[in-house]
């Protein structure tokens, strides 16, 4: 289960993403404490987890700021995990063993029920542990450090996804096309599923993103004209 620090470090990185913080704001300790009415420890430790993500800048003596996340910076490391997982999907077609196998298709199975309950929130966290166990199944520990952290700085984007209409549902289609590939030991399929799930976890970020940014926008504009008229 995630930790207290875990789940306050999603909090953060959604209202960043949401616009909340804007790009350059400082995030002070205390005020998050008090924003999120915990104390300061669970606060410094959700900021050094969010140190890894890119999502903050953490300077000595200068604080914690929103750090600028361009979109091009964005699609490259989305072009990188896509071919990453990809890679680990087609070597574990290969190299799963049986008990792995039957694993992976009762946690997509018990995945299918979370969707049918439309629970947005558990099914991003056992996302997490379907990718980690087709990591896992390559039975290569450089690919999987690679692939995990990669993830690490990923994973408020991916897990941003799932505000999309309908996204889990579909990222459950897609995985369907991946646990098939996976089961019946065929790599290339694998790998090919597998690619095109990740592009389309960036495209429905992309929708996300774009929805919150005008919705940013017009708080912004809304604020702009309130200080006018005062």
């Amino acid at each position: 289960m995630p930790t207290r620090a875990e789940h306050l470090a999603s909090e953060i990185a959604d209202a960043i993403l949401a616009g909340t913080f804007a790009p350059g704001a400082r995030l002070d300790e205390q005020g998050l404490a008090d924003r999120y009415g915990v104390s300061r420890t669970p606060v410094r430790e959700a900021l050094r987890l969010l140190g890894t993500t890119g999502l903050i800048d953490i300077r000595p003596r200068r604080g914690v700021t929103v750090a600028e996340v361009t979109c091009e910076q964005l699609d490259e490391m989305f072009v990188a995990m896509g071919e990453i997982e990809a890679t680990c999907a087609r070597l574990s077609a290969i190299g799963m063993t049986p008990i792995e196998r039957r694993r992976l298709e009762a946690l997509h199975e018990r995945m299918g029920d979370l969707v049918r309950a439309q629970n947005e929130v558990d099914y991003a966290e056992a996302n997490v542990t379907f990718h980690s166990t087709i990591y896992a199944g390559t039975h290569n520990s450089v690919l999987v450090e690679i692939a995990t952290n990669l993830r690490r700085r990923l994973q408020p984007f991916r897990r941003a996804q799932f505000r999309a209409p309908g996204r889990i549902a579909s990222s459950h289609t897609e995985h369907e096309s991946v646990v098939s590939a996976i089961l019946r030991g065929h790599a290339a399929e694998a790998h090919t599923a597998m690619l095109r799930h990740v592009n389309l976890v960036e495209d429905a970020f992309g929708q996300v993103n774009a929805g919150s940014a005008a919705k940013a926008k017009g708080r912004a504009a809304k604020q702009a004209g309130s200080a006018r008229r005062e």
